[in-house]
Formats: C-alpha cells, sequence, structure tokens
C-alpha cells in the first residue's frame, strides 16, 4: 500500500479562510468558476463521500474527468488526497483498450469520472469486470454509476488527517517510447505555517490537461501566486491569440507544439499581445527558432522555458530578465536541485560536452509503481538517469539536444534529431517537423524526416534540402523528407514517432555537391 494522505493545514484551505470569494479557476469555454471557498469546501463534501463508500487511505482513486469539465477535475483531486487516498489522473483522450491496460495496472477502489470517454465510450464498458473496484462514479448521470452529486455530503469541514504522509499521485508516463509506466509521485509536506498570499485575482492561462506532468504543476501554481487559473479545455492556436487579445492574461503557459502553432498563425504577428508580462513553455524541447520568432514579437513579455520530468518533477526554468542570452537552453537548475552531464560510462563531463542528462535533488525520491527492474534502472545511487541528451555551458544554463534512445547512428556518425529538426524550424514556412532514424542495408541508419508546411506553402522538400544543406553537415541532412499534412501524435499530444505514416511525399534531389540523395 502507497501511504497517501492529507497533511492537514494545506494552501488551499489557507488561502480559502484568507480570500474566500476570490475566484480560483475559470473555464474559458462556458465562463463557469469556482472560487477558493468553493473549490474548498468541495473537496471537503467529496472526500467524506469517498471515504463514506469505503475508499480507504492508500488505495487508489483514478480520476478520468475529461478537459471538457476542469473545475470538477480540480475538485476531484483535491478531494481525493483529502480523503487520504492515491491519485491516479488519467489522459481521457486515450482509447478504451489503453485505458483498460492502464486502470489493469494502477488497481483503483474507485474511478471519478465523466458520464463518457471522449470517444464516447460508457466508462461501464470501460472498467467491466476490474479486480478491487468499488466506486465508479460519474460527474453526470450514466447507467450503472454513481451520480457525483450522490457522493457530495453535506459537511464541507475537513475531513482530518486520513492517512501517513503527505500526498501521493500515481502519474503515468506518456508511452512514447513503449508501455506507459507509473510513477510514484510523492508531494513535498506542506508548511505548517504558509507564507500569506496577497490575492491581485491577475490571470493565468493555460490550456494543458491536468492530468499531464506540465498540467498538474499548474492546479496550485496560479493561486500560490495570488492569481485566478484560466483555463482553455481546446487550444487552437487562433482562438488562444484570441484570448490573450481580448481577456489580456498576466501570464500564459503553452507547451512547445502550441508555441510552434501560435507562430504560425497568419494573426500572430498583427496580434496585441502586450499584455502578457511572462510566457512560461515547458512539456518538451522547443526549437531555437521558435523562440526567436516569440521573442521578435513579444518584446515586453519575459519568454520563460522550463525542464521537467514525471519521475522528478521540475528541473530547470529561465531565470527572469536573461533578455535572449541563452536563447534556446532550458535555463538553470531550480533551488535544490542538481543536474550533472554523463558520458556512456557514466562518468561527468564537463561544460559543452554532450551527454546524458542525470537529475539529483532533494524532494521526496520518485519510482515506478510495480516496476522493481525498471526503478534500478532509471535511479541509480541517488540520481535519475533521465534518457534525455544535452550539455551544460559555462553559465551553468542546460540545453536539450535529444533523446538517447532517438540517437541516429548513420555510418558510424552520431546524429541528434533535435538538431536537424531545429535547422528545419529556422525555414519560415515549416510549421512542425519531426526527425528519426530509418533503416538502410549499407549504413545501418539514414536520415528520415516529415514536415508540416504553411497553409499555401509551395516549398517542396528539394527546397527544404538545400535550405538545410547551407547549414548542417552534409551527413545529418535527410535523405528521405516527407511533407505530410500533419504529424501522428500520441494521446498527449507528443509526436508518436513509431507511428510515422507516409503522407504527401517529394523527391529531393542533389543539392550542391553534398546535399541528400533522392527522398523516397
Amino acid at each position: 500500500m502507497i501511504a497517501g494522505g492529507w497533511a492537514g493545514t494545506d494552501e488551499l484551505a489557507s488561502l480559502a479562510a484568507a480570500h474566500p470569494e476570490a475566484v480560483a479557476w475559470v473555464d474559458l469555454a462556458d465562463g463557469s468558476e469556482v472560487t477558493l471557498q468553493d473549490w474548498d469546501g468541495r473537496a471537503n463534501r467529496l472526500a467524506r463521500g469517498l471515504t463514506g463508500r469505503g475508499v480507504a487511505p492508500g488505495e487508489r482513486v483514478a480520476i478520468a474527468i475529461g478537459a471538457a469539465e476542469p473545475l470538477a477535475w480540480l475538485v476531484a483531486y483535491t478531494a481525493t488526497h483529502r480523503a487520504g487516498a492515491v491519485a491516479v489522473p488519467l489522459n481521457t483522450r486515450l482509447a478504451a483498450p489503453e485505458l483498460q491496460a492502464i486502470l489493469g495496472h494502477a488497481e483503483p477502489s474507485a474511478i471519478l469520472a465523466s458520464a463518457v470517454t471522449d470517444s464516447g465510450v460508457p466508462w461501464t464498458e470501460v472498467a467491466g469486470g476490474l479486480p478491487g473496484l468499488r466506486l465508479l462514479a460519474t460527474t453526470a448521470p450514466a447507467a450503472g454509476t454513481v451520480e457525483w452529486s450522490e457522493l457530495l455530503q453535506h459537511d464541507s469541514s475537513p475531513p482530518g488527517p486520513a492517512g501517513a504522509g503527505p500526498p501521493t499521485d500515481v502519474v503515468y508516463t506518456s508511452g512514447t517510447t513503449g508501455a506507459p509506466k507509473g510513477v510514484v509521485v510523492t508531494h513535498p509536506p506542506l508548511e505548517r505555517s504558509p507564507r500569506p498570499v496577497a490575492w491581485n485575482g491577475l490571470g493565468f492561462m493555460s490550456s494543458s490537461p491536468f492530468s499531464t506532468t506540465s498540467g498538474a504543476l499548474l492546479v496550485y501554481g496560479p493561486m500560490r501566486s495570488g492569481m485566478t487559473g484560466w483555463y482553455l479545455p481546446r487550444f487552437d492556436a487562433g482562438e488562444w491569440i484570441s484570448v490573450v487579445e481580448r481577456r489580456r492574461p498576466a501570464v500564459a503557459f503553452v507547451v512547445p507544439a502550441m508555441a510552434q502553432l501560435i507562430v504560425a498563425h497568419p494573426r500572430f504577428v498583427r496580434a496585441d499581445l502586450s499584455g502578457l508580462a511572462a510566457l512560461t513553455i515547458g512539456g518538451a524541447p522547443i526549437a531555437p527558432a521558435t523562440l526567436e520568432r516569440l521573442g521578435a514579437h513579444l518584446t515586453r513579455t519575459d519568454i520563460l522555458v522550463g525542464y521537467g520530468l514525471t519521475e522528478f518533477g521540475a528541473v530547470t526554468r529561465s531565470p527572469s530578465g536573461d533578455a535572449g542570452r541563452h536563447l534556446g537552453s532550458v535555463g538553470r537548475p531550480l533551488p535544490g536541485v542538481e543536474v550533472r552531464i554523463v558520458d556512456r560510462d557514466g562518468n561527468a563531463v564537463g561544460p559543452g560536452v554532450e551527454g546524458e542528462i542525470t537529475v539529483a535533488g532533494d524532494g521526496p525520491g520518485r519510482c515506478y509503481f510495480k516496476e522493481d527492474t525498471a526503478t534500478a534502472d532509471t535511479w541509480r545511487h541517488g540520481w535519475l538517469y533521465s534518457g534525455d541528451l544535452g550539455r551544460l555551458d559555462d553559465d551553468g544554463f542546460l540545453w536539450i539536444t535529444g533523446r538517447t534512445k532517438d540517437l541516429i547512428i548513420r555510418g558510424g556518425h552520431n546524429i541528434a534529431p533535435g538538431e536537424v529538426e531545429n535547422a528545419l524550424f529556422a525555414h519560415p514556412d515549416v510549421v512542425e517537423a519531426v526527425v528519426a532514424g530509418i533503416p538502410h542495408d549499407v549504413l545501418g541508419e539514414d536520415v528520415g524526416a516529415w514536415v508540416v508546411l504553411r497553409a499555401g506553402s509551395e516549398t517542396t522538400a528539394a527546397d527544404l534540402g538545400a535550405f538545410l544543406a547551407a547549414r548542417l553537415a552534409d551527413y545529418k541532412v535527410p535523405r528521405r523528407l516527407r511533407i505530410v499534412d500533419e504529424l501522428p501524435r500520441n494521446a498527449s499530444g507528443k509526436v508518436a514517432k513509431h507511428q510515422l505514416v507516409p503522407g504527401r511525399e517529394s523527391s529531393m534531389g542533389p543539392v550542391g555537391g553534398n546535399g541528400p540523395g533522392r527522398g523516397g
């Protein structure tokens, strides 16, 4: 059993007492909102309902509420911890078999869900026959489930300490390199006397699902700065630009894929986004060209890039006021975090040398749920081996260059896909790009690229080949380049390289004397 529990007086309860009518979160899709007092009280009522239905401390509660119901998700997450249970956030965009596989591994005693999955499958079908499941509750009436309102008790007072430790989650990875793994995340104990927060009510806008690692970091993030969270359930670059123009949030968070779509939107260069004091970016590496386009237009905005891992949490962030001096890096290690770059033998290397990123910190340790071997392979001698490639510069800034498993070895040459992708993003017509190794009878591997172009672009694969040939060594230029309408993504929105399929393909003739051969 994993120790869960509510640590007593938490930040939400303290803020709800100090600022009861302050709006904690707003659903920008329909204008609904929840105040700090409502969030706190509803979470207590639901926590009491869970314990009344037999959910015991340390048991797991799966939260499968879709992005269209963000306020219900927030209440469910807080209530689960206050009941002393372990939260298991689920990505509701997953197909039913994927959800069943995760639920079978997590073995929850209860599921808090929307009426149906995002693909319209009733939760009774998804969770049918799940061992140990005693409660399936949905936010709207659904056959064979307990309705959410039936769980809410009248008593909204704190249920009191219910477990043996601080709140815990089991967060499943996106599975881009294999089956998703559950990471046991124990949150640090809350301060007994948290610093008072002066409520300013400024807007903090996000579109990241709370079930993701980056989204989960924002559950309590805005309120800790006295800000109101503004949630846009469905990201669309044009709508995002319109909301920022109209409502003028002070801070916005986006993942790199969103940032790339924003800068590629035809309205971006004309939009008045001057209300943004800060734009924070995280969740995956981002191309320097995208950052340059953001910085060129958002001249009054502090653009802050961060790096984190489900297996660790937040690792680095760009310092405020760096003014682009380390454009393309993901910043410096956060307080209490140490980053080390190691070679293949695990030896630390110096500044400027590429190797695997390893991380250590003073926060609670993490591990894989039910995966002792994988845990031992990933956490070694107090260090998390991230699987990411990178380097530290002389100023201590971290630069991510790729994944150890993604590294392309072409005829003995090591090629980081991220370097080639960044070169592609420097082309003004490239909206999205992904580079991966493709089998080659002689070289072992060759370089392949899949590119999404701006609507109406007449750029050809040969044009892109010439563009890359002027910027990269000849062995790094893709020998096969396909222009496609879209890239395959998993349910978390990350590109699934193993699912790449042929699209609108163009041949690439020789470029100069060192250009790519014919693509095919």
